[in-house]
């Protein structure tokens, strides 16, 4: 067996774990041992695909599934690093690490958005274009809470939210475009139907805690609050 075949294998291995745990985490109580479990299961399963992606697409002269699978990760990472970032979003203290990623899914995002104008009208133009978009926006957004903390906070819990469930989007649209054949629709609907379904499903849900928050309920009422180890991808 070569090679390639061998991370194709740990590819799949580790997107098809990524789809089964992250409704598992999101069904818990959020803040519980499962739902940190799980959470964290999905992150390094994400990690892998994203991995295994950035190898194996060089191999087949792949530049979309590289500048996607950088997109997809940057998702998880953001979302699961928000939960280690509680102070820095009040303090400004930013990691290195947290500006490394998001300085390097900036380029990535940009050079795939650069890749689908040039790709127009074609499929994977349109693709392209849409995360392209969504991962400049996530990038900027972030590096903009970077630079100016914001008073809000729930903004870590939002933003854990944002990433987390971006990613599974991510995932579900992979999935779709990869194992779900239908022929007879167009490839821009079958990967980006998980996005414009997800998303507003995902601002809803975001929006609902907003306003639990807004009407005087307490984090601490909604979640199990357990201080997180000292040490993460910390620099």
């Amino acid at each position: 067996m070569d090679i390639f075949k061998i991370l194709l294998i740990i590819h799949i291995g580790g997107g098809s774990i990524a789809f089964i745990v992250a409704p598992v985490a999101m069904a818990v109580k959020k803040g519980g041992q499962h739902h940190r479990r799980w959470g964290k299961v999905f992150f390094w399963s994400m990690t892998v695909v994203a991995s295994t992606a950035i190898i194996m697409a060089p191999m087949h002269d792949n530049l979309f599934l590289t500048l996607v699978a950088v997109f997809s990760f940057y998702l998880a990472f953001s979302g699961y690093r928000s939960i280690y970032r509680k102070a820095s979003f009040k303090n400004g203290k930013t990691a290195a690490i947290d500006w490394i990623f998001a300085i390097l899914n900036s380029l990535f995002s940009v050079s795939l958005l650069i890749f689908g104008l040039m790709g127009l009208p074609q499929a994977f133009g349109i693709i392209s274009v849409v995360f392209g978009t969504l991962g400049s926006l996530m990038s900027l957004k972030d590096i903009i809470s970077f630079i100016r903390p914001s008073d809000d906070k729930h903004k870590w819990l939002y933003s854990h939210m944002t990433g987390m469930i971006a990613a599974y989007i991510a995932a579900v649209s992979a999935f779709s475009a990869v194992n779900l054949n239908f022929d007879w629709l167009p490839a821009p609907v079958q990967w980006l139907w998980p996005t414009v379904i997800g998303v507003p499903l995902m601002r809803t849900w975001i929006n609902s805690y907003k306003t639990k928050f807004s009407r005087g309920k307490k984090i601490e009422n909604e979640l199990i609050l357990r201080k997180p180890p000292e040490v993460e991808l910390e620099n």
